[in-house]
């Protein structure tokens, strides 16, 4: 494709040298972009789910569970400790509890 035409034969037309960048920034979108826009969405429903009596497990691996809930951060016991941590540090919901909201 970089060498000129053989005489006698029709140069390719322009638009063919951006056909395989085109095809690069598409498998890029769906190996890379995509999947964590997905996890992302994933995460922020998780967080918006997350109420008292929650197991939690926090980004830094903090076992704890979900006393009170504000807008930004929660308030979390642990032991024998209590800590308050902003709801983007919890990783992962282990157990959600049965208290049903009347």
């Amino acid at each position: 494709m970089g060498q000129p035409p053989q005489p006698g034969q029709a140069a390719p037309p322009a638009w063919m040298q951006f056909v395989p960048l085109g095809l690069i920034a598409v498998v890029f979108y769906f190996a890379l972009i995509r999947p964590q826009q997905k996890k992302a969405k994933q995460q922020a429903e998780m967080l918006k789910g997350v109420k008292a009596g929650d197991k939690i497990v926090t980004a830094s691996g903090i076992l704890a569970t979900v006393i009170t809930v504000k807008e930004k951060s929660v308030s979390i016991r642990s032991a024998d400790s209590k800590f308050e941590i902003t709801k983007s540090a919890i990783a992962e919901i282990l157990e959600r509890s049965d208290a049903s909201e009347s």
